[in-house]
């Protein structure tokens, strides 16, 4: 595709933008997809897509494709080719073995509704009570696996949100690593993806950032690096609900070009000249290579925008 180019030597810098094809490209993911684009012109690094499609009753069918046209007549331009989860079963079929030779996983037989009735709440989130991390009960079967949680508190300086520190056993829990439909959670699935591609920067929304803790475990048992992370404001309707595809979000208009690239940037707290949404994306990514900056993206978890 148009979009793709020739990927340069390897640089200092290796940022990602991966979407889930659910549905077409909404300003909330446009947010992201700028953000980290941004980042990766301004470290003259390379810029890598991945489709997170592992969640294949979640996958419409032509999304993708929507998804890469859509940021191709944007003008964005990523490095290689692009990464799909739905061919990677076998390298998180590994990662799971890894850690299963390390004693962290354990098989759990409880179903949704026996964990909704029993999870343990804290600041109104649920928290797995442990139920089958001693065993299984006589007569259950195995459904999911989950990765034991220790007293691990994971801690680290996200670029936009600050501090963050997170207590797993006490706000998480034992978390599934593989679902009881046998997919691969998305927690593995992030964590092998991202060291696979040398992913050193992360940019992505703030929904994201208390699943960054479990991630960063992962990372840590299976010896990967950890990248630094940075968790821009999530776009939200007026009843506070994030931009999706639950929430009808509409669909990005490309032919707008420059209006919606420059709508993105100033959502991101950037200072852009007005005339800029009335030229072409290339002017605007050339505006944004010289201009952007991290420390002027605000420093909250969600902003509110017109859901149009």
């Amino acid at each position: 595709m148009e979009g793709v180019r020739e990927s340069p030597p390897m640089t200092a810098y290796r940022g990602r933008f991966a979407p889930s094809p659910t549905g077409p490209l909404h300003f909330g993911s446009l947010v992201a997809a700028v953000a980290s684009h941004c980042e990766a012109l301004r470290h003259d690094g390379q810029w890598i897509l991945r489709m997170e499609d592992l969640d294949g009753p979640r996958t419409v069918p032509g999304a993708a494709d929507d998804i890469l046209r859509t940021l191709e007549r944007l003008g964005f331009a990523w490095d290689g080719e692009v990464m799909f989860q739905s061919g990677r079963s076998a390298a998180y079929a590994e990662a799971l073995e890894r850690l299963q030779k390390l004693g962290r996983v354990f098989p759990c037989a409880c179903t949704r509704k026996e964990i909704a009735d029993s999870t343990l709440n804290f600041d109104g989130e649920r928290v797995y009570p442990g139920t089958c991390r001693n065993g299984i009960a006589p007569g259950r079967e195995a459904r999911a696996l989950r990765l034991r949680v220790g007293d691990e508190a994971i801690g680290f300086e996200d670029a936009v949100q600050g501090p963050v520190r997170q207590d797993l056993a006490r706000v998480i829990g034992d978390f599934v690593l593989r679902r009881a439909d046998g997919i691969h959670a998305y927690q593995l699935a992030v964590v092998v993806d991202d060291a696979a591609q040398g992913i050193t920067d992360i940019v992505r929304g703030a929904d994201l950032l208390d699943s960054t803790p479990r991630q960063i475990l992962i990372q840590r048992l299976l010896g990967h690096v950890t990248p630094d992370y940075a968790h821009v404001p999530v776009a939200v309707n007026a009843a506070g609900e994030k931009l999706s595809k639950q929430t009808q979000a509409p669909p990005v208009v490309s032919d707008l070009g420059a209006q919606v690239l420059v709508r993105a940037l100033r959502f991101l707290g950037q200072n852009i000249p007005d005339e800029l949404a009335r030229s072409d994306c290339a002017e605007v990514w050339k505006w944004a290579r010289e201009n952007w900056s991290l420390a002027k993206v605000p420093r909250q978890r969600s902003l509110f925008t017109a859901n149009d």
